[in-house]
Formats: C-alpha cells, structure tokens, sequence
C-alpha cells in the first residue's frame, strides 16, 4: 500500500508517544506552577511589558491571543502574544512564560543569528512539509522499476532534510530564549526562590518538546536515508 512502511510506522509511533508524553508532563507542571502565585502580583503581560523596556525594546505590543499554551512571538507584527492562562494571571507559570516569549523579542532586536536562520527557513517549509514524504514513498516505490526512482527518492529526503534541519536550528533558539528570561527573572529580582525554581522548571519542559521533535525528525531522515541507499546497493 502506497505510504505503508513498517519501519516508519514505528519510529513515527515511538516518538509521538514521547512527544505526547513530554506534552503531558508540560501541561501539568502548567497546571503546578499557576498555582504558585506571585508575592509582586504582576501579570503575565506586566511580566512582559518590563522585560522589553528593561531591554530597551519599545516598539513590541504585548496583546492576548485566544487558547492554551497558544504564547508566541510574532516578529513580523512585533507582537509578544500571550495566552489567557498567561496574559492576565499572576504566577509562576505565567511569569515564566511571558518572560520566554520576551527573550524571542530580544532575540530579533539584537539580530540573534539562529532566530534569523529560522525566520529565513520558514517561508520554505510550507513546501516541503507537505510534499517530502509523499516524494519519499513515490521514489521508492518506482525504485523497483526505474532507475529515475532513486532520484526521486533522494529528492524527498532532500526536502524532509529541510525540516529536519529547522527542528534542529529551533533548538538554540528557544533553549537560549528561555535562559535570557531566567536571566532576567534572576538579575532583576522579579521571583521569589520558590517562584524562580517553578518557572525554571516549566521552561525546561517546554524545551524538551522541541528536543523530542528535533530527534525524532533526526531518526526519521536516517532511516529514509539508509534504506534509500540499501535499496540503491539492491
């Protein structure tokens, strides 16, 4: 059956149920740390609106966007987006990320090289996203019976390793997000011990869903690459 590969079928399965796993642990050290409310009482959004004057960054709008753990920073509109458990609540999750959110704002100020490497990248990735695994499938199926399939096959992986490769550059972009937010957080007092320890453990969570979707992809990409090439040998 045209897609059907065992092998695929379990590397994809075991890191969804990791993912999933890690998504889990996520939301309920969330769900922990909102309960660890702050002794400042600043909101999420205050959190935020310092962060960026603290850093000199005064043409960014902090506004709220509708969902759970939806935060993000948009630079094209220069807009820290804060979700509803974040923008208006006053704990330790929602200090930690509205901070994080803010580091990606310092990040595009200062010109962060990796963040640019990923802004470039994204454009890009609605193309391959969509078609790499099909041209995958298709080149090895038409393997067997053409000597074009090969090509096909090698041009799938090519664009798969484009996303691959994003996974991989998100990585220091989000990791070293969340160590200027924990940075600021600690510089300028803003959190208690107990407050600072919960924000920096939620941040370590976060990070892990974008290390599990980097591996995953990286496990992914090798073992289209190997079999491709065990099939070229055939």
């Amino acid at each position: 059956m045209f897609g059907f590969d065992m092998g695929y079928m379990i590397i994809a399965g075991v890191f969804s149920l990791i993912s999933m796993w890690v998504g889990s642990k996520l939301k309920s050290k969330f769900a922990k740390y909102s309960k660890v409310q702050l002794r400042n009482g600043m909101s999420g959004a205050e959190i935020a609106e310092k962060m960026l004057a603290d850093n000199g960054i005064r043409d960014v709008k902090v506004i709220s966007t509708p969902g759970m753990l939806t935060d993000h920073y948009n630079p094209a509109n220069k807009t820290v987006n804060l979700s509803e458990g974040v923008y208006n609540q006053r704990n330790a999750a929602a200090a930690a990320v509205a901070a994080h959110e803010c580091g990606h704002a310092v990040q595009h100020a200062t010109a962060y090289s990796w963040l640019q490497m990923r802004s470039k990248m994204v454009p890009i990735l609605n193309v391959t996203n969509k078609f790499s695994m099909w041209v995958i499938f298709g080149g090895l199926m038409l393997m067997g019976t053409t000597a074009i399939g090969g090509t096909i096959a090698w041009v799938g992986i090519a664009l798969y390793g484009i996303g691959t490769l994003f996974s991989v550059v998100t990585l220091p972009v989000e990791y070293d997000a969340s160590n200027r937010a924990l940075a600021w957080l600690k510089n300028k007092n803003m959190l208690a011990t107990d407050e600072y320890a919960g924000a920096e453990d939620a941040l370590k969570w976060a990070a892990r869903t974008y290390l599990a979707a980097a591996i995953g992809a990286i496990a992914t990409l090798l073992y289209f690459a190997l079999k491709v090439a065990g099939n070229s040998r055939d």
